[in-house]
């Protein structure tokens, strides 16, 4: 079985890295004769993902202004709004490839979370046009992001696996008989342990994780995390390990990391850990950390399938949906507008402290169950026959 996975914006996110890299290696695990392919937007940065047996550039192809492909393409948007014929250009690095596969995966996570995408309902269309099957691989997608558009290219695929309850019941309600519910394959995902930086403490080190997609929603949660940090400074004796997940200019972790860094580092106990490691080497860090704080998904995922205990701030349905398919209910989730309060992340944290014996004891009783879902979506593409 020949898989090409799409949708996908390069690994400086390590989350993405985290998908394509937990992907490839359960897809080659339990598919026999598995060869699984890439196509990305930033194909360098997917270098060091030695389980793909190729990857190929996907990035967007400009069309030339006053080129024949950009008159035609003109004079379809213009007589028939028919966008297609463009669209079909723009992504032709993805399309020339379908051909060649029995399955294309669109894996980027919660692409739809982010308004209308033309660009891969066409690609989807053409995937179907050539007869292969499609499948949405682990996604996330809620009630507010949803369009008649968005829900009819849903209805195009063969197959759609959702990575937690709440965006499985909210599709299977909009009336899609083509979903299963699986968990995100990233809690499958391998380590790799680095050297502790210096000022560690072993059992007693803190994980924060915060993004500028947070910031940028909420500006008052800047500071209500600051304040965070100097209540544990103050009133603990942990050592706060800073870490970045997404490393892409204008959205880079590590730079908003940095000013905490930088304002804290003279107490001795803050440590901010490198921007060029790897999805694996960030997970070797996290497992090791006694509590985790993070804005990213798939640095919390980490955390989770470590039975590291865990604080999620200000993020979306997937976020809400993975803690309830966790803990039966949105454990030590807040939403976004809960997040520029400072009492509120402080009473959040002593909460974690005061239940940290029984969240680690419900971590490990539910991290096997939930990687046999992660792997349970294989076998769903097993069945596609």
């Amino acid at each position: 079985m020949k898989i090409m996975m799409f949708a996908h914006d390069g690994s400086l996110n390590r989350g993405c890295e985290a998908i394509v890299r937990s992907s490839t290696a359960i897809l080659k695990e339990r598919i026999k004769d598995a060869k699984v392919y890439l196509a990305s937007a930033n194909p360098e940065t997917d270098r060091m993902i030695v389980k793909l047996d190729g990857i190929y550039d996907g990035s967007v192809l400009e069309i030339k202004k006053y080129s024949y492909d950009w008159f035609l393409s003109s004079l379809k948007v213009k007589l028939y709004q028919d966008e297609s014929y463009a669209l079909g250009k723009i992504h032709n690095n993805i399309i020339k490839n379908i051909k060649e596969m029995d399955v294309c995966l669109s894996i980027g996570g919660d692409n739809y979370c982010y308004g209308e995408q033309p660009g891969w309902y066409e690609i989807d269309r053409r995937v179907k046009e050539q007869g292969k099957k499609l499948v949405l691989w682990g996604c996330s997608i809620g009630e507010e992001d949803m369009s008649e558009r968005k829900l009819e290219d849903l209805k195009l695929f063969d197959l759609i696996l959702s990575r937690e309850s709440l965006t499985y019941n909210m599709l299977v309600g909009k009336g899609l008989n083509n979903v299963k519910l699986c968990a995100d394959p990233a809690f499958t995902m391998e380590k790799e342990e680095l050297a502790l930086p210096n000022g560690w403490q072993e059992g007693n080190t803190v994980g924060l994780n915060f993004s500028p997609l947070v910031w940028k929603r909420n500006k008052q949660s800047q500071a209500a995390v600051d304040e965070l940090i100097r209540h544990i400074l103050n009133k603990t004796d942990m050592t706060i390990a800073l870490t970045p997940h997404v490393m892409i200019n204008g959205n880079n972790d590590y730079e908003l990391l940095k000013n905490y860094y930088e304002a804290y580092q003279d107490t001795g106990r803050v440590i901010l850990l490198p921007d060029h490691l790897t999805a694996i080497q960030y997970k070797g860090y996290i497992a090791r950390m006694r509590f985790f704080i993070g804005a990213r998904t798939h640095a919390t995922i980490a955390a989770y399938s470590n039975n590291v205990p865990t604080m999620v701030l200000g993020y979306s349905v997937k976020s809400k949906g993975i803690a309830m398919d966790i803990f039966g209910e949105e454990k030590l989730v807040l939403g976004i507008e809960e997040i520029s309060n400072g009492e509120r992340l402080i009473a959040k944290f002593n909460e974690m402290q005061q239940e940290e014996v029984e969240i680690r004891n419900q971590l490990k009783k539910a991290m096997p169950r939930i990687q046999k879902m992660s792997y349970s979506a294989v076998d769903y593409i097993k069945g596609l026959g």
